[in-house]
């Protein structure tokens, strides 16, 4: 079975320490769904919503992008990353869904999973944010980690 990593030997909270690992090329894909009431989904107007607060979606990516870069000022014991990558997309899926992924990879010691999920997740929070004023009945589920490269195994989660 396996241990937690962020605990001491006293059962503490610990930072796991990465010095004696190799830098290796990491890359992580996180999935949030927002799912959007119908009075929400008919301002849809191509692939962008737009609110008196400006584009949904392009603001969105923005605030998704500076989620990830700062993981690790909000997750107590994630190691502070610099990013070689990050990129978030936003796409619609059947009607009422909106589906928010996060691209994030670099070169280090340590996977960027964390980076990925947060990404979404803010994204995703900024959707509801900007969306609110027309309804509070928009639910965010199924936020999940899609796939990891690097370190010491990768992983892939099927498609649904």
């Amino acid at each position: 079975m396996s241990e937690f990593t962020h605990l001491d030997q006293q059962g503490n909270p610990a930072m796991v320490d990465v010095g004696g690992k190799q830098a290796t090329r990491r890359t992580a894909r996180a999935r949030a769904i927002v799912h959007l009431p119908p009075e929400v989904w008919q301002q849809l107007e191509g692939d962008e919503l737009r609110t008196k607060k400006g584009p949904v979606f392009q603001t969105a990516i923005l605030a998704g992008i500076m989620g990830a870069k700062k993981t690790g000022e909000l997750i107590p014991l994630c190691h502070p990353l610099g990013l070689d990558d990050c990129k978030v997309h936003i796409g619609t899926g059947k009607e009422g869904e909106v589906i928010v992924e996060c691209t994030a990879s670099l070169t280090a010691k340590t996977g960027v999973e964390m980076e990925a999920l947060t990404g979404a997740t803010i994204a995703a929070l900024t959707i509801y944010d900007m969306c609110k004023a027309f309804s509070h009945d928009i639910v965010i589920r199924e936020v999940k980690l899609m796939e990891k490269t690097g370190g010491k195994r990768d992983f892939r989660r099927r498609e649904e």
